[in-house]
């Protein structure tokens, strides 16, 4: 062996390495909080993780065979990952993030299973080991699997709605101690690998028995828990493994999501126990009749009349939500939203932490079209200017908007903080249909005196209206 590789693989080298990419984590993850940085933060964030692998693949302890399976297990993901991620579109962009966050939880119980293999002794002989690899079994096990179930509600591919599990909570505690009682097994000394699977498999139950019951309109809380529990389980992987990288990367996913987790709760005035514990909405029907259960009527528009009621305002506050997700009608928003600012007419658009089907959907969105970012303006901030706004254009927002949360205790989202465009001079809604949104109730916003509807797929029907102005 030179001097050179003997250097390169000592531990101080390989520690020196995994500090400066886990501070390169952290530089990276700050500069996700800007989207004029976002792109720039991901690009360090990666280069830390190279940093990392590098690292990793200097232990002197890898031999021939180590290398192999790393080079396979390479290839394999970046065949996989690369394509997906390119082609993905922004409308499928929740499901994918709940994918690539099992992927990791999955890694992690596979790893912990792969350790226990090599030394079955250890886990009991040195504790310090054993119980991170147990709780990274049991939590990267439920990850992967409550996130298959949460990709398959968004994917279509299941019922968005809750499915109720009998005596759900009793089963799950049972799962539970099975999982933790297997564990402490191991941990005193068994070494069979039963054992260890059926950890693995209690986990996998649990995972999917966990996230069946809980709602569509819940999503972007399971989304942010289940990237929480990835995290924590990276970080317990990292403890056992001695790996500083592991750790401080794991803490961050596991603080990042926890802390996004409260504030998704939050925004939707729900504990995280009662989103855990049973959620609600899924797919609705379309509401039958015209006043439905208001007994209001509902006033179509054209967007030729749209486009004058824009042309004559002062501010418009555009509301996106799911709907403009599915249309992909960010860069025709964008567009309009161009025409009416060359007209002196200030635009800007209302945010709500849980609109789309991931926590900062919208924003991703609106980014990718090149929309200032001055312009996105949070809930607390552009509830303020509701009242001087003159048309709030709602694209595809139903449960983020309906008045419900306010007035109706006996609403499912009542309590819940929305955007309050009712209080605007005029609000114009694009659908396709009178279907309710992913809570599955009705919103009375659409048979409001002041609100006109404007059907039919929201990026033609954003074109038209910026045709229209363009003849004003």
């Amino acid at each position: 062996m030179s001097t050179a590789t003997a250097f390169f693989q000592q531990q101080d080298f390989i520690t020196a390495a995994y500090v400066v990419a886990f501070g390169m984590f952290i530089v990276g993850l700050a500069k996700l909080t800007s989207p004029t940085t976002a792109v720039q933060g991901n690009k360090i964030a990666a280069v830390g993780m190279l940093i990392a692998v590098l690292a990793t693949l200097l232990n002197p302890g890898l031999d021939g065979a180590d290398f192999l399976l790393i080079a396979v297990g390479l290839t394999i993901g970046t065949i996989i990952g690369v394509p997906s991620a390119r082609n993905v579109k922004m409308t499928a962009m929740p499901q994918m993030v709940a994918l690539f966050n099992g992927v990791g939880g999955g890694a992690v119980a596979l790893i912990a299973f792969a350790e226990f293999r090599h030394d079955p002794a250890e886990l009991s002989a040195d504790l310090a080991i054993g119980i991170p690899l147990v709780l990274a079994a049991i939590i990267g096990s439920i990850s992967f699997w409550g996130s298959n179930i949460a990709f398959a509600k968004l994917q279509g591919l299941i019922s968005g709605s809750p499915v109720k599990i009998p005596s759900g909570l009793l089963v799950n505690i049972a799962l539970m101690l099975v999982a933790v009682g297997a564990g402490i097994a191991i941990l005193l000394g068994s070494e069979s690998q039963g054992l260890f699977v059926l950890i693995l498999l209690a986990a996998a139950i649990l995972g999917n028995l966990a996230v069946l019951p809980i709602g569509g309109a819940d999503m972007p809380v399971v989304i942010s828990t289940l990237n929480a529990f990835t995290g924590l389980s990276a970080a317990a992987a990292g403890i056992a493994l001695n790996n500083y990288a592991l750790i401080v990367a794991g803490m961050i996913v596991g603080a990042s999501g926890t802390i996004l987790t409260d504030q998704m709760a939050k925004a939707m005035n729900r504990s995280i126990g009662s989103v855990l514990l049973g959620g609600f909405g899924g797919e609705a029907p379309a509401v039958e009749g015209a006043g439905g259960e208001t007994g209001g009527t509902v006033r179509s528009t054209s967007a030729a009349d749209v486009a004058i009621q824009l042309a004559y305002a002062r501010q418009v506050v555009v509301v996106p939500g799911y709907g403009m997700a599915v249309a992909q009608a960010q860069h025709a928003v964008r567009e309009m939203a161009k025409v009416l600012e060359k007209k002196g007419i200030e635009v800007k658009y209302a945010i709500h932490p849980v609109a789309g089907r991931m926590p900062g959907h919208m924003n991703v969105l609106l980014a990718e079209a090149d929309v200032p970012y001055d312009q996105l303006k949070e809930m607390d901030d552009i509830n303020q200017e509701f009242g001087r706004t003159d048309v709030s254009l709602v694209i595809g927002a139903n449960d983020v908007t309906n008045p419900d949360a306010r007035m109706k205790a006996d609403s499912p989202i009542y309590g819940m903080p929305i955007l309050n465009v009712d209080e605007s001079a005029s609000v114009i809604v694009l659908k396709r249909s009178m279907a309710s949104g992913f809570a599955g109730i009705e919103n009375p916003l659409f048979f409001n005196e002041k609100t006109q509807m404007l059907f039919g797929d929201a990026k033609s029907s954003v074109g038209e209206i910026t045709s229209e102005l363009g003849q004003l």
